[in-house]
């Protein structure tokens, strides 16, 4: 039978390439719709015209003669196409009758192919069922059991996007397409926009002091009216976009520009504090008790199987400020915080935090890759929220807000382990001291800085010379048991006091206590010293 190319998974996976025709093609489709396309209508169109192509070789190939089926008869001189040998056209030289008492009576044709020395027979007027029958020219090109374009695409998705990219990014005709907003175009398609139209729109977002969109800034920034206003808004987020003074920041009802330059530092960058680099360990060494432990903390960067996202229907969630958080202004995208805030998968989305105490409203930066919103340094300094805090976040009335919260009480000195950075021998100094408290807190968890910048020097340290959660974890336990009468400290202060200097979330830190000789668990969460 015909084995259409299109129809196997060795042509998508093994031979498809995008060609200088194939290229040629989506040009001109794109020139033909006048408007962006996803990658994934771009491969579809392109996978619709090797269909049509493939039809069209075939009623070129059945064009040359009658479609050969064994319950036929041939005539001395007739053409004849072959598709189940790739349409090979053969001339009937001879019909005689066939000799075989299991298929009655019937002929054999002699068939003479041009690019064949010796002519080759074949069964014709045959009375019984064969496959070849079915093989008539509507059937070819018109079968039900055919893959359509959307069903190869969903086979083969991988291979056609990665030779399609290709092609697009870095083929011979890429510079003519240009990718806007996950979208491809034509270069042709777009509006000009110089270097003045930009500056102008940095001048009106710099006069408004927030983030804009191109629809609001083609208000002032004249682009040539004969291009139409949606094309217009395209061009200008192209060239935006290929202009380092502008960030892009993601928005309910689209994409929003800001300057760089006015971004607090925490957007324009994770700080090292904030930054998480994969740990490997063994999590099947931690105790019932230490998941426990684990999903109380919620840490964005944990691997909790018991956390999950809180639904969006609960008003209100709680967390524990961590260190890292405290020192930049921050809250975690957590399982119990992400639904609060603004979705996406990458980039920034400006939100707007309120102090459910003062009133006060705070521009916020959900930085998604990064799994924090910034924004509420200011409010922790004012309300001089500890390490250790329980902050509580609610839901706002109004759409892009977040209320921001916490647990008051009357002011108290409380102890806190104070910590000290030692520069010359890396590492982590604590004692015990009393500061003022004005909020509910996990004592476990309250850690406070003796000077900031000597701490923030300690972190750039530790990551110049390589250490890691291991011996960090081994520093600071002896460290923390010293200020307990006890002997003890539990794993959260560990896992809180780790933080100071490096990103890391409960289980490698869990797993360096529980995997050192040195300490001994001695249940309810507390390590002591072997």
């Amino acid at each position: 039978m015909l084995q259409r190319p299109t129809q196997t998974a060795a042509f998508w996976r093994d031979q498809f390439e995008v060609t200088a025709d194939d290229a040629e093609f989506l040009h001109q489709f794109l020139l033909d719709h006048q408007t962006p396309m996803r990658l994934d209508e771009l491969a579809t169109a392109l996978i619709k015209e090797y269909l049509r192509r493939e039809n069209a070789r075939i009623e070129q190939e059945l064009s040359k003669g009658v479609v050969y089926m064994p319950k036929q008869r041939y005539k001395l001189g007739q053409k004849v196409v072959f598709p189940a040998m790739e349409f090979a056209v053969g001339e009937v030289i001879e019909v005689r009758p066939g000799q075989n008492p299991e298929h009655g009576d019937f002929e054999v044709i002699k068939v003479r192919f041009d690019d064949r020395q010796k002519p080759i027979e074949f069964a014709a007027a045959l009375q019984g069922p064969h496959r070849l029958n079915e093989v008539n020219g509507d059937r070819l090109l018109h079968d039900d059991a055919l893959l359509s374009a959307d069903e190869i695409y969903q086979l083969y998705k991988t291979e056609i996007d990665e030779s399609l990219l290709f092609a697009l990014e870095e083929g011979d005709r890429s510079s003519a397409f240009v990718q806007v907003d996950g979208k491809w175009l034509l270069a042709d398609m777009l509006a000009e926009v110089h270097i003045g139209h930009l500056n102008i729109a940095e001048a009106m977002i710099e006069m408004q002091g927030r983030p804009l969109s191109a629809a609001e800034l083609l208000a002032e920034v004249d682009l040539d009216s004969n291009v139409s206003r949606a094309m217009r808004i395209t061009s200008l987020n192209h060239a935006m976009g290929k202009d380092e003074r502008f960030a892009r920041l993601n928005a309910s009802d689209g994409v929003v520009w800001f300057l760089r330059r006015m971004e607090p530092p925490e957007v324009q960058a994770p700080p090292l504090l904030l930054r998480y680099r994969p740990i490997a360990y063994n999590r099947s060494l931690l105790s019932v008790e230490m998941l426990q432990l684990e999903w109380e903390l919620d840490d964005e960067w944990g691997e909790s199987s018991l956390s999950r996202d809180v639904p969006s229907v609960v008003p209100s969630t709680s967390l524990m400020l961590i260190y890292p958080h405290r020192r930049h202004g921050t809250l975690p995208l957590s399982g119990r915080t992400r639904s609060f805030f603004p979705q996406a998968e990458l980039g920034v989305t400006p939100v707007t935090l309120v102090d459910g105490r003062w009133g006060a409203r705070y521009e916020g930066w959900v930085v998604h890759e990064g799994r924090y919103v910034a924004g509420l340094g200011k409010w922790m300094e004012d309300h001089q929220i500890p390490t250790g805090a329980y902050i509580t976040i609610e839901r706002s009335s109004t759409p892009g807000e977040v209320v921001v919260d916490f647990r008051t009480r009357r002011p108290k000195r409380e102890w806190a382990r104070i910590a000290h950075a030692d520069l010359e021998n890396g590492a982590l100094i604590f004692e015990m001291n009393k500061v003022q408290v004005a909020c509910e807190y996990d004592e476990t968890m309250i850690v406070a800085p003796q000077h900031l910048d000597e701490l923030d020097q300690l972190t750039n340290l530790v990551l110049q010379r390589g250490m890691d959660v291991t011996q960090i974890v081994a520093q600071v336990t002896p460290e923390l048991i010293k200020l307990n009468p006890q002997g003890t400290v539990h794993a959260k202060s560990v896992y809180s006091a780790v933080n100071m200097i490096l990103r890391t979330p409960p289980g490698p830190v869990f797993f360096a206590l529980l995997s050192n000789r040195r300490f001994r668990d001695v249940g309810g969460g507390m390590f002591a010293l072997a």
